[in-house]
């Protein structure tokens, strides 16, 4: 599962804007694209998408998706605490 930056900023506790700054200023970021994709592949990435304009053709845009494991490894690189798990309660009977 991969979660735009809107979904993982929720996720975190933060807006949109905030993680974008935050993800910026420890050079994760380079505009809202991963500043080295390489490296962070197992935890970012570039989606690409196409859509047809009446005016403009074919256009193309891309942006940052963050995948499952990323969302531990951005927490702490960000120095985030995450949200605890609650305790399944289901088997105390």
């Amino acid at each position: 599962m991969e979660r735009t930056l809107a979904q993982t900023a929720a996720h975190l506790g933060l807006t949109r804007p905030k993680l974008i700054a935050l993800m910026r200023e420890r050079d994760l970021l380079k505009g809202n694209l991963p500043a080295y994709p390489n490296r962070d592949k197992e935890y970012l990435r570039v989606k690409d998408s196409t859509w047809y304009d009446e005016k403009y053709g074919l256009q193309y845009s891309q942006s940052t998706r963050v995948q499952q494991a990323g969302i531990h490894w951005l927490a702490e690189q960000l120095d985030i605490d995450l949200p605890s798990i609650p305790a399944d309660r289901r088997d105390v009977a």
